[in-house]
């Protein structure tokens, strides 16, 4: 039965939750019934003694061999008369790359495991409150993060574009929803965007941070720029965000103040996120990205400040009594949240952190359509 694979075969991972009295052993973090199996075989020497081992019936184990061999389209057993049944070729190297890829990954399994035991034990906490928010990419926010965890509060955060976070709050998949905005005015590319998403009286909005973004470059800046403009007149590789992102519609926006469309860059690259984009510099696949200081900075690329951004949260008015949301708030209010901040380069506190605020007094371009008369 010695022929080629029948198809690809796709590895999936599972895991179980059992009693504490019964832990896993270091070596079987991750188990499988076919190298469980193979190792049992190999270890006996025969299908009895395997199924012995295993606490099987000689019947079960002998019809899991061959589901596993006609899965496989390989031999797993071979017999000769009057001798013991020994592994294939086949299922030795099996077996044996098996026992060496868990060899290199057991303390990663190991993180793996303790990891799912906190939240694990995390989850009984009553005490333990849970807020999702899609927001828009940001280095600070994973820090955010792990102080709202050391107050009980485990923020559920999913990167996506500021539009689309903005949708996924309309749509109720997330409570709390992540955005940035530049100073703009009130016929911007930016304020139209946004105020298909916001509804003044539905929509509260949190203050969270200011940042700064600007022109991630090569060390030294050797092509001289100072604006998307001159990104454009040189025709330099421009590296872009993906559709949706904030950052995008930022570079829509200083473009078109300087009278150009991004069609005017050489576009190189579409990165999500604000390290992808600077990696892309770095690496030389673009020789400029729209991104935030502290990006740039990882890398150790040059930086040319563009504008300060206010980074808002957004949220349904009715759920600011909720108190996940009033926790946020505490947090985002926090003399820690505040050091943070200032220890990462491009960053500022927000003018009221944590503070709610109307869309007409933190976007003050947002002007409300009179009444007619």
């Amino acid at each position: 039965m010695n022929r080629a694979l029948p198809s690809a075969h796709g590895i999936h991972l599972q895991y179980r939750i059992a009693p504490a009295d019964r832990p896993a052993q270091a070596d079987q973090a991750i188990d499988n019934p076919l190298f469980e199996l193979l190792g049992a075989l190999a270890a006996e020497g025969s299908i009895q003694g395997a199924a012995r081992r295993l606490g099987l019936s000689y019947r079960h184990l002998w019809g899991r061999l061959k589901d596993w061999e006609t899965t496989l389209g390989q031999a797993l057993v071979g017999w000769q008369r009057g001798q013991p049944a020994r592994l294939t070729p086949y299922a030795e190297r099996l077996l044996w790359a098996e026992r060496q890829a868990r060899s290199r990954l057991a303390p990663h399994i190991e993180a793996l495991r303790s990891e799912l035991q906190r939240v694990l034990a995390e989850a009984a906490q009553e005490n333990l409150q849970i807020l999702r928010i899609d927001a828009s990419h940001d280095l600070m926010l994973p820090q955010l993060q792990s102080l709202a965890a050391d107050q009980g509060l485990h923020l559920s955060l999913r990167f996506a574009g500021s539009l689309d976070a903005l949708r996924s709050l309309a749509e109720g998949r997330c409570t709390v929803a992540g955005f940035h905005v530049p100073p703009t005015r009130r016929d911007s590319v930016y304020a139209r965007a946004l105020k298909a998403q916001l509804k003044p009286g539905r929509h509260k909005l949190i203050g969270a941070m200011r940042r700064c973004q600007g022109l991630m470059v090569a060390p030294g800046n050797p092509f001289g720029v100072h604006s998307l403009a001159d990104v454009a007149r040189q025709g330099l590789r421009f590296a872009t965000r993906e559709p949706g992102a904030g950052t995008r519609l930022l570079a829509e926006h200083l473009a078109r103040q300087q009278g150009l469309t991004l069609d005017a860059l050489r576009i190189s690259a579409t990165e999500t996120g604000h390290l992808a984009a600077a990696t892309a510099v770095a690496r030389g696949a673009a020789d400029a990205a729209l991104g935030l200081e502290a990006a740039a900075l990882r890398l150790g690329l040059g930086f040319v400040p563009l504008v300060e951004e206010e980074y808002f949260l957004a949220c349904l008015a009715d759920v600011l009594d909720h108190p996940a949301v009033q926790g946020l708030r505490r947090v985002l209010g926090s003399a820690r949240w505040e050091q943070a901040l200032r220890d990462e380069a491009g960053y500022a506190a927000a003018e009221a952190p944590g503070a709610v605020l109307s869309l007409t007094r933190a976007l003050p371009w947002w002007a409300l359509r009179p009444r007619p008369n």
